[in-house]
């Protein structure tokens, strides 16, 4: 059995190197395996560090592919949203790209599409390069920069806009710094242990508690499903500490699965825009009982028609 898992997982990292950027459903056509069991398997590989996933999404999955293979998912471009598509023209066309120089709503898209644009400093400003552009080739001198453009809106509409997403870029920029900052560190790290180390470096073993614990909750949530004879059509989304299943028991809906005894306020929020994202109602289940105050919560708003503020 175990043979046959390794021999599946094989063919799936075939597939992918031939082909580039896949999804589960192309995997399953290919393999003979049901959506289920061809996203457990990729989720395998991934925590195995053979395949990663996009950050754009096709529907609502990711695309699975083999590190170097980030430049093919130009092919898939078109699913991406209309300001994201923008930004993504843009920035190909441009190559390089001030943050600063850009409008509010197209920086925020630059952050969204992670998988074509690389952020970078240069006297403290932020930088955009494209994917497959090598941060060699810039120069603050010949960096084209976008003029302002003047927008038609009136200007209360203008300053509504940019209230929406300055707190978005200005969250992001600090994570764009902070990362920047750390890969400065790992690189001076790297060149002093390279420079002082005398014997060769050991590769060292990823723990594997992680993987097995992701493993068993998942087992234990499938057993827990079949029990309620509840079909399970799809896997949305697996990680260590959550799990969502796309399933139909007399209706399609979703189960968000919670690999912990206690959630929170923003992991029911988390999960009802993830309902809405992908247009089914949900459930959620987890390892302990749920808090009194949730169940008081629902049973509270069940007859709520509407909360209106008195001018």
């Amino acid at each position: 059995m175990v043979q046959n898992g390794l021999q599946m997982k094989e063919k799936i990292l075939s597939l992918v190197k031939a082909n580039g950027p896949s999804l589960p459903v192309f995997i399953a056509q290919n393999t003979g395996l049901s959506i289920l069991f061809a996203s457990a398997f990729l989720s395998e590989l991934i925590s195995d560090r053979e395949l990663k996933t996009s950050n754009m999404r096709v529907g609502s999955s990711p695309l699975y592919l083999v590190p170097g293979q980030e430049p093919m998912l130009e092919n898939y471009s078109q699913y991406l949203k209309n300001k994201e598509k923008e930004a993504y023209l843009l920035l190909k066309e441009r190559k390089f790209l001030k943050d600063k120089d850009l409008e509010p709503a197209i920086r925020v898209a630059l952050r969204e599409i992670k998988d074509f644009a690389i952020a970078f400093q240069r006297n403290d400003d932020i930088f955009w390069r494209y994917l497959t552009v090598p941060e060699a080739e810039f120069s603050i001198n010949e960096t084209l920069t976008l003029k302002k453009e003047v927008i038609s809106h009136p200007e209360k509409e203008v300053i509504e806009e940019v209230a929406e997403v300055v707190e978005v870029v200005e969250v992001a920029e600090k994570e764009i710094a902070e990362s920047v900052f750390e890969k400065e560190v790992i690189k001076s790290e790297s060149k002093k242990r390279t420079k002082h180390e005398k014997s060769p470096s050991k590769k060292i073993k990823r723990p594997t508690h992680e993987k097995d614990n992701r493993n068993n909750f998942f087992n234990k949530v499938k057993e827990f499903l079949a029990s309620k004879q509840i079909e399970i059509l799809d896997i949305t989304e697996i990680g260590i500490s959550k799990i969502i299943f796309r399933v139909r028991k007399d209706e399609e809906y979703l189960i968000i699965a919670y690999n912990k005894k206690k959630i929170t306020e923003q992991d029911v929020i988390n999960s009802h825009k993830k309902s809405e994202e992908l247009g089914l109602p949900y459930k959620i289940i987890l390892l302990g009982e749920p808090m009194k105050r949730f169940g008081n919560l629902i049973e509270a708003v069940k007859n709520l028609k509407d909360i209106e503020k008195i001018e």
